[in-house]
């Protein structure tokens, strides 16, 4: 195994550790010696790892603390790697309430700016975003990659230095929001008209129109979620992205799993 995917699974075994309790907040982690032995590593690989633990807030260090966890106010929960261990170690209704909080306050506002602001160019990345959607519920595929990449479009037609830099932030959550949603059944084809009709009225320049239909999106997502996490079924696990698509859906669309 090269030193970067041993990197990559340190800190991923002990992310997952940290943030489903196996070191509960304000407890010392073990030593770095019994860190290596653990983890079959070496005191580099373990000592990179705890630097990004650092960096992402899960842990702090120091010469008369050790080692130590923080509690979850600390955390970065705009880190993606935060996102997905949380999501891999189990979801809580108070992140799914908190996920679903930041999406009503960001999503509506950046449509209503679309609406106002956005390009040809713009218009059509969100139909081959559309268009993917349609394909995978028509013929199988990764729906949920090209419902990122709808909501991508729209932040990024805001035309908005900080909102199209939220797309950062907010992949990993808008992830893990259309994961459970698109779990239930005819979940994406019950959904398609709703992004269409956001689609039509950024077309039209319509911004009360594109805001409300936004709304309507987000709020029928919530609902499925809700329903979803109420039955008692297993949520799916979050698995981490592909870098991008690219190809149109009429020339490649990817064939994979099929979310409904």
């Amino acid at each position: 195994m090269s030193s970067k995917n041993s990197h990559g699974r340190t800190l991923d075994l002990l992310g997952e550790a940290i943030v489903g309790g196996r070191y509960p907040a304000g407890g010392a982690m073990p030593a770095e010696p019994v860190l290596c032995e653990q983890l079959g590593v070496s005191r580099t690989v373990v000592r990179e790892a705890v630097k990004s633990l650092v960096a992402k807030g899960l842990i702090v260090t120091g010469p008369k603390v050790g080692t130590r966890v923080l509690t979850q106010d600390k955390w970065n929960w705009f880190d993606p790697d935060v996102i997905t261990w949380q999501a891999s170690c189990g979801l809580t209704h108070e992140f799914v309430r908190d996920l679903q909080d930041l999406r009503r306050a960001v999503e509506p506002a950046a449509a209503r700016l679309a609406a106002q602001r956005i390009t040809q160019a713009g218009i059509e990345e969100m139909e081959v975003a559309y268009a993917g959607m349609k394909d995978a519920i028509d013929n199988g595929g990764d729906y949920v990659s090209f419902d990122l990449r709808f909501h991508h479009a729209i932040l990024n037609a805001a035309d908005n230095r900080m909102i199209v830099q939220m797309n950062k932030v907010l992949h990993a959550l808008l992830r893990t929001s259309f994961e459970i949603s698109t779990s239930k059944a005819n979940g994406p084809a019950l959904s398609l008209p709703l992004h269409r009709a956001v689609l039509d009225a950024l077309i039209a320049r319509d911004a009360v129109a594109a805001e409300a239909a936004v709304v309507h999106l987000i709020d029928s997502a919530r609902e499925d979620i809700d329903e979803v996490l109420g039955s008692g079924r297993r949520l799916p696990r979050l698995s981490r992205p592909a870098s991008h698509l690219k190809a149109p859906p009429s020339a490649a669309a990817p064939r994979g799993r099929r979310t409904s």
